[in-house]
């Protein structure tokens, strides 16, 4: 956006785009539903969602003492990790490093188990590859998971469980002779955390500056609303049309993720253990340990589309971590066609090794045709350094717990 000659010109155009971003989303004021409230109105939690509460944050519950659910899921940081590692460390002594990286689980209550839709697009799901169905069934994996929690069973998780110091809350909820059925207990465990997820208003607070312009109670900067209008423009940003920014018809606040699936062709992080493997590659979608899409090649390299609410707190971005900045990965993003040697690997011929964390009959999978995909070297980039800063400064008014 060009420099304004005078205040007036300026005042003029910031309010009319100010108008448009609410038409945008749908209209300004108050949100109509439960999910543009605030912390202060919520409710107490209950007494299976106060134990998920406990457990969530139990560091005893893992095989080295030292790891809970809350420890790879910040809440300071939108519930994500607060470290720009590549992927968490777990095990036992928390030797081993993880496969991939740790994502928020902010704003997932209103997630499905993984389908597809109408037009066959793979929607839904929990972790970066849509393995489990529901809230519930992802927070139980990392229990037993060897690099993670890294407990050798469901039994020895329990019997941990029945040494807590709520365990006597949890027979009272549960009954007196829970933990004499492991496989009981472990579910009513992970009901609790469940619970706990989808009443604690933490997890789903809408308290960013975005909420507050919805509400009418905060006004963008002339940068933050140049960054939205980067950000719904389909001949630049383009980023809403994986990242939705409107209110649905109840009213509620956009969540930015349509929670579908997309390759964008990521580049190999060697700060990842498992690719010091010339022959590993991290399929996602089509390769999740069910095996349920293992016929679909179609969907390999396929990866989750996150909520971009919370994002300027990540310090480790995409499904490898490959990224630490906002800046790069918005840097890539836009550069990825026009300019990939800055990104990718080499061949031994020297030529650029283009979606090389890809075997070479899956690099057709990725996405090369919605802007801002749809470049060649020489072509400009979607968006120029100065636009990335400005959807960076929109993007930071996604960070919960804005203060006027």
């Amino acid at each position: 956006m060009k420099d304004f000659d005078s205040r007036g010109r300026a005042g003029m155009a910031l309010a009319l785009m100010a108008a448009w971003a609410l038409s945008a989303c749908g209209g300004g004021g108050t949100a109509a539903s439960s999910s543009g409230v605030s912390t202060s109105t919520a409710a107490a939690l209950s007494a299976q969602a106060a134990l998920g509460e406990k457990i969530f944050n139990d560091t005893s519950l893992s095989a080295s003492g030292r790891q809970a659910c809350a420890t790879c899921h910040v809440a300071a940081n939108g519930h994500a990790a607060d470290n720009d590692l590549p992927a968490q460390m777990g095990g036992v002594m928390l030797e081993l490093q993880g496969h991939r990286s740790s994502p928020s689980i902010r704003y997932l209550s209103t997630n499905t188990a993984f389908f597809f839709d109408a037009e066959g697009t793979p929607t839904g799901g929990f972790f970066w590859d849509g393995r489990a169905s529901s809230l519930q069934d992802q927070a139980g994996r990392p229990f037993t998971n060897p690099v993670e929690m890294a407990n050798t069973d469901v039994a020895s998780v329990v019997d941990k469980l029945s040494k807590a110091t709520y365990a006597a809350d949890f027979k009272k909820a549960f009954g007196e002779d829970i933990f004499s059925r492991p496989d009981d207990a472990f579910a009513r465990m992970t009901l609790a955390l469940q619970k706990f997820e989808q009443e604690d208003p933490a997890f789903h607070p809408f308290t960013s500056k975005f909420d507050d312009m919805l509400r009418g109670k905060a006004t963008f900067t002339e940068q933050e609303l140049r960054g939205f209008a980067l950000f719904n423009n389909p001949a630049k940003g383009n980023c809403a049309a994986c990242h939705p920014a409107t209110k649905s018809a109840d009213g509620s606040h956009p969540l930015f993720t349509d929670f579908t699936y997309d390759n964008l062709g990521i580049p190999r992080n060697p700060d990842l253990l498992h690719n010091a493997n010339p022959a590993f590659f991290d399929l996602g979608l089509c390769a999740r340990e069910n095996g349920d899409l293992l016929t679909r090649a179609d969907l390999c390299g396929a990866f989750k589309v996150p909520s971009l609410r919370n994002v300027a707190l990540r310090k480790s971005f995409f499904h490898n971590g490959r990224f630490k900045t906002l800046k790069d990965a918005l840097t890539f993003y836009v550069q990825r066609d026009t300019n990939p040697e800055k990104f990718y690997s080499r061949n031994a011929d020297g030529s650029i090794n283009k979606f090389d964390d890809l075997p070479a009959p899956y690099k057709a999978n990725v996405n090369v045709t919605e802007v801002p995909y749809n470049r060649k070297p020489g072509d400009a980039p979607a968006l120029s350094d100065a636009e990335i800063d400005d959807l960076i400064a929109f993007l930071q008014t996604l960070t919960d717990g804005y203060a006027h």
